[in-house]
């Protein structure tokens, strides 16, 4: 099963592609909930490429590696990877205006968790993003 999510981010598509493939940014804004954090990620934007995120709890109490291989890139429009367990997952940036960009996630689902789980989770992650996105665009205007 596909499940897809979305957000409106008010920052052009240049600076939205740039806050989400930065591995600088990604540290900032890749965690589902405030008692989570992204201590470290780093990103080869290139076919074949890995990304890699680490994610944890603040308290210690758990954590995991985000792993994926890049299939596709074509900049500032879309690109594709492959999770390390093989799931596929397309992320495109719509410009909406010179202002404002539209993020959607496609990702195939897991069979461990309920499909309300994982699309409340990588929502959280991504309205997260659009939050510290619009909130560093602010600041840069």
């Amino acid at each position: 099963m596909i499940i897809t999510i979305s957000e409106t981010v008010h920052a052009p598509v240049e600076s939205t592609w740039d806050t989400y493939t930065n591995p600088l940014h990604i540290m900032h804004w890749n965690f589902a909930s405030p008692d989570w954090c992204c201590p470290s990620a780093e990103n080869d934007l290139s076919v074949g490429g890995k990304y890699q995120a680490r994610m944890e709890a603040k308290d210690g109490s758990m954590g995991f590696d985000f792993e994926a291989t890049y299939q596709t890139i074509n900049t500032h429009s879309n690109f594709t990877y492959h999770i390390a367990d093989g799931r596929l997952v397309t992320v495109t940036f719509t410009p909406i205006s010179a202002t404002n960009c539209k993020i959607d996630i496609e990702f195939e689902a897991e069979n461990t968790h309920p499909i309300e789980m994982q699309r409340a989770g990588w929502q959280a992650i991504l309205t997260n993003f659009k939050n510290y996105t619009d909130s560093f665009a602010s600041k840069s205007t």
